[in-house]
């Protein structure tokens, strides 16, 4: 019996990965083939197309492929993604970083602009995909990121040593805390950061769980069966853990300081109207993500 090639396990994949109803059935098939061949690219598919694969070959394809057929993301099965540039380690602590979510790092540099050595902290770090940017990319920063979930900052912690930001890294400018939200900005905290005990944020980043909590079984495969609920449910309306942020910030923020937000399309407006329940915030805009669809809203400290 022939061995099967390159290209036949590829499009036997694809077909396979269309019935599962996976998004970019070609794509990931793509992917996985690619990484269980220990290829260096993609690309290098198109290079072997009528290469025979032995049985060891399709044993580890067989095993990834059905891992995909299951519906776990890409990303797990990979080990990591990209954010940024930067290598993200993924599993299932913590929600994969998307890349809509890197605006969030271009909005904190424009808005940063000017200001030496700001303290940027951000809430609900997962991944810590959002802190390793900010920390890698505003010069002399100072970032602080945080999260209620042990597992979540132990992922994020692991991808600090993967990209150069670990504690025992000289110089580094990034360091983690546990904790509900702004309570985990505590005086210790601030002592690990190099901050003085009273220091005040210039620039608050969080992207919270905003998915209503009717949304439950409703989502996509991928997130329902394979991401923590604490970082997907945020409430009836999915804004409970935004107001309560928000609430929090009285008395933290240095005058002019910013407040950059993802949330639920729908939800922009929501808070736009509710910006009159914190009167030390000026509600400063809505934003859309790069592909056009609503996606952030952002504060000013008055």
């Amino acid at each position: 019996m022939p061995q099967m090639t390159v290209l036949e396990i590829l499009n036997r994949t694809k077909v396979f990965f269309e019935k599962k109803g996976i998004p970019d059935a070609r794509l990931d098939a793509e992917y996985i083939i690619s990484l269980g061949l220990q290829m260096k690219s993609r690309m290098d598919i198109y290079l072997n197309f009528e290469k025979p694969l032995t049985d060891a070959e399709l044993d580890v394809l067989r095993q990834m492929v059905a891992r995909r057929a299951n519906r776990e993301p890409l990303q797990h099965i990979i080990g990591d993604t990209s954010f940024r540039g930067f290598i993200i380690k993924c599993d299932k602590r913590a929600l994969v970083p998307r890349p809509e979510t890197e605006m969030l790092v271009d909005m904190a540099k424009e808005r940063l602009k000017g200001i030496e050595a700001p303290f940027i902290v951000e809430v609900g770090t997962g991944t810590g995909a959002i802190s390793i940017a900010c920390a890698k990319e505003i010069a002399g920063a100072k970032v602080l990121a945080t999260d209620i979930s042990e597992d979540a900052l132990a992922l994020a912690r692991e991808n600090a040593e993967i990209n150069e930001l670990g504690s025992n890294t000289e110089g580094s400018n990034l360091t983690f805390a546990q904790g509900d939200l702004l309570d985990a900005v505590t005086g210790e905290a601030l002592r690990q950061a190099q901050c003085p005990c009273d220091a005040k944020i210039d620039c608050l980043i969080a992207n919270l769980p905003y998915i209503p909590d009717s949304e439950k079984g409703k989502l996509q495969p991928e997130v329902d069966k394979f991401d923590p609920a604490l970082a997907l449910y945020g409430g009836p309306d999915g804004l409970s853990l935004v107001r309560k942020l928000l609430q929090q910030t009285e008395g933290k923020l240095n005058a002019g300081a910013s407040i950059l937000l993802e949330i639920g399309s729908e939800q922009a407006e929501v808070l736009k109207n509710e910006a009159a329940n914190f009167p030390w915030l000026e509600f400063a805009g809505i934003h859309k993500d790069y592909c056009g669809n609503i996606r952030f809203v952002s504060y000013k400290s008055k």
